[in-house]
């Protein structure tokens, strides 16, 4: 039975089944009672994890924040420099690519709409935009946040603009980061001293 698994494993198979489930059928056609079916479990057992479907999206969100957090202080904390900015792009696309990290983006395609009107897809907005302002650090023009936060959505946005047959997550990336690349070329370097 799926309570007597360790919770964090539990919990983490229920996100898993949900996504696969909230990409197939969409966020709102989906209920609690068919994940649970998929789950092979009863909806108590998994009430005893989730309460909501929206639960489950905070806590899927939640992780990548944690991610995106981690990067922005890493980020302030680098000179403002076109090597900070690679930096911050790379790493920024290997949060988006490693581990399980293609299924929510998946999710998230299929999903937008439900996401705006979500705690959590504001929340992750709004890192998206911190994200964006460290990137242009040293360069506070329009174009040059706009190129900043371009440069975001191309990694991210790469899972559902590319549709070439049979392209993998290693091109799909390596592609994303060369767009992101092109885009922050022209930011302007910060003075010397800064």
């Amino acid at each position: 039975m799926l309570v007597s698994q360790s919770t964090g494993g539990t919990r983490e198979r229920i996100k898993a089944v949900a996504l696969e489930l909230f990409t197939e059928q969409g966020y709102e056609a989906t209920s609690l009672r068919e994940v649970a079916e998929r789950l092979g479990v009863t909806k108590a057992a998994l009430y005893y994890h989730f309460k909501s479907k929206d639960e489950i999206v905070t806590s899927v969100v939640a992780d990548r924040l944690d991610r995106m957090d981690a990067l922005i202080a890493w980020a302030e904390a680098q000179p403002p420099s076109p090597a900070t900015r690679r930096a911050v792009i790379a790493r920024y696309a290997e949060a988006m690519f490693g581990g399980e990290q293609p299924s929510v983006m998946r999710f998230f395609e299929q999903n937008q709409t439900a996401l705006k009107s979500l705690s959590a897809g504001r929340e992750l907005r709004e890192r998206m935009l911190r994200l964006a302002t460290v990137l242009c650090a040293g360069d506070d023009s329009p174009g040059a946040q706009l190129r900043a936060a371009l440069a975001l959505f191309a990694v991210h946005s790469s899972w559902f603009v590319v549709r070439t047959p049979g392209i993998t997550d290693a091109e799909r990336k390596r592609v994303a980061l060369e767009v992101a690349d092109e885009l922050l070329a022209p930011l302007a370097a910060p003075p010397s001293g800064s």
